[in-house]
């Protein structure tokens, strides 16, 4: 009877963290990401892997926008967060 217990709280769980996973998509470059089109023309050759690399830009609507990016192995860059954010007026 316990081992049936066991797979009745397990299974559920198990489904619930595979939606978790499934529900996670990797960040698309819009225009004016670093990543955009073809990806930045150098790579980040003195840079240590893992390190952040953060990017401001304005949008054609004239949003301003903050990307990270994590340096992969080969100096290569991997967009893992973008925040849109608002500057007051003075």
């Amino acid at each position: 009877m316990r081992p049936l217990a066991a797979l009745s709280f397990c299974l559920p769980l198990c489904l619930f963290l595979t939606g978790c996973t499934a529900a996670m998509h990797d960040i698309e470059p819009v225009p004016g990401s670093i990543t955009y089109g073809a990806g930045p023309t150098t790579r980040l050759t003195k840079s240590p892997v893992g390190s952040i690399v953060f990017h401001q830009f304005r949008d054609k609507f004239d949003r301003e926008w903050e990307e990270r990016y994590v340096v992969q192995p080969g100096g290569s860059l991997k967009l893992v967060d973008r925040r849109r954010y608002h500057i007051p007026d003075d």
